[in-house]
Order: C-alpha cells, then structure tokens, then sequence
C-alpha cells in the first residue's frame, strides 16, 4: 500500500495541526456525543476532559526550552497581548453602556462583550503557537492566563472590591512552567529530551479542545453570536496585533493567536451575577452567545494567525526558508 501522504497534506493547511483534529472532535462531539465517553484511555486521552492535562505537559516541556535570559521578553510579551486584549474589551464595553446602557447592542449585552472580548483561548494560543512561534511566545501564556475566569471581567465592570482572585489556582496554573524551567536551566539534557513535546501534543490538544465543541450552538447564539464573534475577533484580535506589533514590535502573528473567546469565559456571565445580581437577566444570552464566538473564533484564529505569518513573517517559515536553502 502506497504513502498517502496524510500529515503534509494537513501540514500545508493554515493551523492544519490545530484546526483539522479541532473540527473531528467537534464533529464527532455534535454527531455523537457519548463515543468519547466510553471510558478507560480513550475517555482519558480524546474527551474534553483531556485539555487540562495536555496542556500542563506542554506547558512544562515549554519551561524546560526556556532559558533565564529569556525571563524579561516573556513578561513583556505576555503583558502586552494581555493589556491590549483587556483594553479592547474595557472601551467596548464602557462605549457600548454610555451608548445603548447594560442591554447593549443587537441583543449583545454589555455583560456578554466585557466577559468574551477581554479573554482569550489560551489552549488554542499555546497551539499555534507552538507551530507558528517560539518557546518565548509560549511561555508568554502563562502572563495572559490572567485573562482566564471572571476576574478582568469584575474589574472592568467596577466590581473588583468584591473580587475573590485565586492566588493559589494562578499559581497551579504557572507551576508545571516554573518546574520546566528549573530542570531546564539545571540540566540542557532535558530541553533536549522534552523539546519535541512541545509540538507533539498539539493535534492532541486540538481534538481534545474540539470534543466540548457542539456545533449547534452556533444557531442558537442567532445573530447576537454572529456579532459578538465579531467583535472578539476584530476588535479583540485587532488590539492585540496592533499592541503586539506597534509595542512588542513583533510581526504579529502572537495578537493574531489571541483573537478568540475562551471556552472557560461561558461560566463569568453567572459569576458576575453573583457579585452584581443586577446583570443576572443578561447571563443566559451572554453564555449562549459567547458559546458560539468560541467555536467560531476557534475555526477563524488559525488562519490569521497563518496569514498574518506569511504576510509579516515568524519562526515557522523562517525555519522552512532556511531549511529549503540548504543552511
């Protein structure tokens, strides 16, 4: 039987790595919901459940390729693309509510805006990024894990007094980065050794991401989805290139990976109703509506994130010119 050749095939398509085990696991999760929970390995390693324990391996093979040198630009980058996603949602939200008050715009509230725009996929990120960037813009992530949860969105709306930041969940989620590094830094034989771990897991990741996908939640959302989805892509996605490129002076490709809704955002509408109960007749469209940015951003990302690479460069293709100039 002859070689079909199936990895270059995906390899060649924007974010194929991602994108395309993303979609069979969504698929598969629309069409037949209960395959992946039949227990046992498959359950442990295909089901949605999997993404925590996917990505903590990567983030630690990432800490492992991570020098001390390194430290400062990691920080910079981090903070940047999470200042500028912040700012994108913090101004759409604060114009939106002057404008049109806390019911929005389109059916979108201004809940649902402040919650979504201000986040960002960081799983998906962590997989372009391990086939778009460097180590660098990786370990970046662990700065913009601050995006996760309700807290940006509490203090964008002018609750933080009442904010419960879990210091210690923040710390759980930097640790297998922090041990990475150490053992990384102590011993170059295991960078060596986890270096391919990096970009091993990523298919992994994606169908595991694509498991807690249901496309039918995109009809749901109805037009308010559509225009929420917009917004976190454009003008989430397009602060975070323009901070990416304008302060970072990076080409870009980094804010193009972080113009998505987090999947965890869903459950901040109902956690902000519960600091502020005058937002609870917004959380169940808000929820439904960021449901449907997550999907659709997830689909969407990868390929600015590949256009935005061929058009201003980033290590992948540098790799790949180099590599077909024989040097």
């Amino acid at each position: 039987m002859g070689n079909i050749r199936i990895l270059k095939t995906i390899q060649k398509l924007p974010g194929g790595m991602m994108v395309v085990p993303l979609l069979m696991g969504a698929f598969i999760n629309t069409f037949f919901p209960n395959a992946l929970k039949i227990g046992s390995f498959t359950t442990a390693l295909f089901a949605n459940t999997a993404v925590a324990t996917l990505v903590g391996f990567q983030i630690f093979c990432i800490g492992a390729n991570l020098r001390i040198k390194q430290t400062p630009e990691v920080i910079k980058r981090g903070g940047v693309l999470l200042i500028s996603k912040w700012l994108a949602g913090a101004l759409l939200g604060f114009v939106v509510y002057k404008i049109f008050g806390r019911s929005g715009i389109f059916g979108v509230s201004v809940l649902a805006i402040v919650c979504s725009v201000t986040g960002a996929n960081g799983s998906l990120n962590l997989a372009l990024m391990g086939e778009y960037g460097e180590p660098i813009d990786q370990a970046a992530q662990s700065i913009e894990n601050i995006h996760d949860g309700p807290f940006l969105a509490l203090l964008t709306l002018g609750a933080t007094g009442l904010a419960n930041i879990p210091l210690l969940s923040l710390f759980a989620a930097i640790f297998p980065l922090l041990l990475g590094f150490i053992l990384g830094n102590l011993d170059y034989d295991f960078t060596d050794m986890f270096k391919s771990g990096i970009n091993m897991v990523i298919p992994f990741i994606g169908f595991a991401l694509g498991a807690g996908i249901n496309f039918n939640g995109i009809f749901k959302a109805g037009i308010g989805g559509l225009v929420l989805t917009f917004m976190v892509f454009v003008i989430g996605g397009g602060f975070a290139i323009l901070g990416d490129r304008l302060i970072n002076k990076r080409p870009g490709y980094a804010g193009a990976a972080i113009a998505s809704a987090a999947g965890n955002t869903m459950a901040s509408p109902a956690a902000v109703a519960l600091v502020d109960p005058s937002y609870k007749p917004y959380v169940a469209s808000a929820t439904i509506q960021i449901g449907a940015a997550v999907i659709i951003t997830a689909i969407l990302v990868p390929f600015l994130v590949d256009w935005i690479a061929k058009k201003y460069g980033c290590p992948k293709f540098d790799r790949e010119r180099l590599a077909r100039n024989g040097v």
